[in-house]
């Protein structure tokens, strides 16, 4: 762990293990955090805020997050080959949101921020109390901020918190997901190695313990809760923080849709379906409804199903591998467990429907369930309105345009999306009435540190990227005093 600027086990000496996702096997062990350990990162946290210069001093930051991007790349290849180790993520996708990414702009960009963001301005003429009020609205950082970071992508989202936060001034206690802990295990090291940032600015605790992450949502030391993750889980946490009023960024599920109008080309169809499966369907903005125009309807279940049986699936080391495995065990039956809920309510399974069967002998013990379509339902169908987060696609079918953006704003989610069509304003027009965080249009691609990216309704609150994602790290003061007089000469 990371504390106070001191690379450091537990207090009780407690590990706890890190398991491969595609083999199942032991990777190795981290040191297991305990109430008193988050305790002596909250406490460093607040002290390095209110006790240190960070806050104020723009160029030590700009210097730190310089050096820290430095050092990442110097470890780019160790790193790519650990994400592909822990998190399961096939070796095609580090080239892109994984990795190589965020890399490249996920701390640039926030540091670009520094120099660029309006941090005061002042606002014109004396409002009612005439020319000699003087009102400046200042923007300050926040304070100590939770980062609690999820499995799915965990460098990028660590990254994409890690930056605005700290290019803010804030301070930060870094909870990563018990299942990839080594890569931000790995930034705490790099950190205190390599970067001048002040001890106790970041502070890197992994633990198992949903009670001792439970601390960061009570703590009144801690002054925003920065996730992203399950929708239950961001749901107990602005519970937990409400006593203490804590700003809140939350990142949660998603149940995205892809519509396909009657005139999108075949191909898109199936590129769009396939890219479900991508990580195993472990992404909160994966389209895994797809609305299909009736008349294209029968032609594209079949495509699809015929992509989904040639998908590759295997060992992520693999580069040709689009799917590997899910997270863990307890993911894996979540799976499992919600396509057999759509088999009970009637749904066609028209390939997959279980575990990966003919892999290789080292992969038998590995998480890896077979990519799946599902028809046969309406949109009230589980299936239709769960997050799964696994190679799971169901496809409806709509009549028009207006059936369409029905069904797909009758979710409780609104995270992204995707419309299909020849006709480009006809696409922009159906994209423009969906109620959805972030949308594509014919494979626009909406992802960029300058692009804020979060949901609607049980998709979240606020925003990550972009200067709104930058801005939730910062609090708004106005202050304002009276002008002298001028005494005419």
């Amino acid at each position: 762990m990371l504390i106070d600027g001191e690379l450091t086990e537990a207090a009780s000496g407690a590990r706890f293990d890190n398991l491969s996702p595609a083999t199942g096997r032991l990777l190795g062990t981290t040191a297991a955090a305990d109430a008193l350990d988050m305790e002596r990162a909250i406490a460093a946290a607040r002290r390095a805020f209110d006790e240190t210069d960070w806050s104020t001093n723009r160029a030590l930051r700009a210097r730190c997050l310089e050096q820290l991007q430095a050092a990442i790349e110097a470890e780019k290849d160790d790193l790519r080959e650990e994400l592909i180790a822990e998190v399961g993520c096939p070796v095609m996708t580090t080239q892109s949101a994984q990795l190589d990414w965020p890399l490249a702009e996920a701390l640039r960009y926030p540091t670009e921020m520094i120099l660029d963001f309006p941090w005061e301005r002042t606002l014109e003429g004396g409002g009612l109390f005439g020319e000699r009020n003087v009102r400046t609205v200042v923007k300050v950082p926040v304070g100590v901020v939770a980062a609690i970071t999820p499995s799915n992508f965990p460098i990028e989202v660590i990254l994409n918190k890690l930056g605005p936060a700290l290019a803010a001034g804030n301070t930060v206690v870094l909870k990563p997901d018990p299942n990839t802990p080594w890569n931000a295990t790995r930034l705490g090291r790099l950190i205190a190695e390599h970067t001048d940032i002040p001890p106790g600015v970041v502070n890197v605790v992994p633990t198992p313990s949903n009670d001792v992450a439970g601390l960061l949502g009570a703590d009144p030391r801690v002054d925003m809760i920065s996730f992203t993750g399950s929708t239950g889980v961001g749901k107990l946490l602005m519970r937990q923080g409400a006593d203490t009023m804590k700003r809140m960024f939350l990142e949660l599920g998603g149940k995205s849709v892809s519509i396909v109008l009657d005139d999108a080309p075949p191909a898109a169809i199936v590129a769009s379906a396939v890219g479900v499966c991508v990580h195993a369907g472990q992404a909160c903005a994966a389209t895994t409804r797809m609305l299909v125009h009736r008349a294209l309807f029968d032609d594209a279940v079949a495509g699809i199903t015929a992509a989904y049986q040639a998908v590759p699936v295997g060992d992520p080391v693999n580069p040709e591998t689009l799917v590997g495995p899910v997270i863990s065990a307890a993911q894996k039956k979540r799976v499992l467990d919600a396509i057999d809920q759509a088999r009970a309510d009637g749904a066609e399974i028209t390939t997959g429907g279980g575990p990966m069967t003919g892999l290789a002998a080292h992969l038998a013990d590995g998480h890896f369930v077979a990519p799946t379509v599902i028809v046969g339902v309406d949109n009230s169908a589980a299936i239709a309105r769960q997050e799964v987060f696994g190679p799971v696609l169901v496809v409806l079918p709509f009549s028009d345009d207006d059936e369409a953006v029905r069904i797909a704003n009758d979710s409780a989610y609104g995270l992204a999306g995707a419309v299909s069509s020849r006709n480009h304003e006809r696409a922009m027009a159906v994209a423009r009435r969906i109620r959805t965080g972030s949308i594509g249009v014919n494979g626009g691609m909406y992802y960029g540190a300058d692009a804020p990216f979060g949901g609607f309704k049980n998709s979240g609150v606020g925003r990550q990227c972009g200067i709104e994602g930058f801005e939730q790290y910062t609090e708004t003061m106005t202050i304002a005093h009276r002008a002298p007089r001028t005494t005419p000469q």
